[in-house]
């Protein structure tokens, strides 16, 4: 499948009303760029291209035209079947042309889960990035693989120095922090208790946390003291 074929399938399925609301999520778009294609519809195009072997001329085509170009990429690269050095090569070349929330939050690399020895030194190295959405994704993924079985209390200083003036990267500390009181408790509560974060950032962080389901009224309860000992 040629880059055209590719970019005529994505065209094809273009439905206008579903890129109006897209764009109302992810501002700063230039008009046109958001296609409007449903995400399990470029799922699919990315298993029918992988199934068929004929990704990589497509995957050598940095920059893409459209938003929908970048999500299949980091589609294709989620589900392809590679090496860990390769994989992590080709999502470090790919990560500094995602220039959007969407595409870096469902950029999943499932093979990342099996390799943390490699992958964690890569996150880091993400979390250190001048390019804003690298970062995030770092931070996000850092979340993603370890906070279970995999974690250590190290890693949140490595989170917490990731933290810039940026929204994105800020609510993405802050998504980590919420999901980390949800799956390391007694590690996060004192971690987030001993003042590190700015007010605004904590502010944050403890209302994601307070509209979790995983956390129960008692955690809640200590959570608003940290709040209330900030005010």
């Amino acid at each position: 499948m040629e880059i055209e074929d590719i970019k005529r399938r994505i065209l094809a399925l273009c439905d206008e009303e579903y890129a109006a609301f897209t764009s109302k999520l992810i501002p700063g778009m230039s008009e046109g760029y958001i296609i409007g294609v449903r995400t399990p519809a470029l799922r699919l195009l990315a298993k029918e291209i992988v199934r068929a072997g004929v990704e990589e001329p497509f995957l050598s085509s940095l920059p893409h035209d459209s938003f929908e170009e970048n999500l299949l990429h980091a589609f294709i690269l989620g589900i392809k079947k590679m090496t860990i050095e390769e994989s992590v090569g080709r999502v470090g070349l790919f990560l500094p042309f995602v220039d959007n929330w969407a595409v870096c939050d469902q950029f999943v690399v499932k093979g990342f889960s099996k390799y943390p020895d490699a992958v964690y030194p890569f996150l880091q190295k993400c979390m250190g990035s001048d390019h804003l959405y690298t970062r995030r994704f770092g931070i996000v993924n850092a979340m993603r693989f370890f906070l279970d079985e995999k974690f250590r209390p190290s890693m949140f200083d490595d989170v917490s120095s990731a933290v810039t003036g940026d929204y994105y990267v800020r609510m993405a500390v802050a998504w980590y922090f919420a999901t980390a009181l949800a799956k390391q408790w007694d590690a996060a509560f004192p971690y987030l208790s001993s003042g590190r974060f700015d007010a605004t950032l904590l502010r944050m962080t403890l209302r994601k946390a307070r509209e979790s389901f995983r956390l129960n009224e008692w955690q809640k309860e200590l959570l608003k003291s940290i709040a209330l000992g900030r005010e």
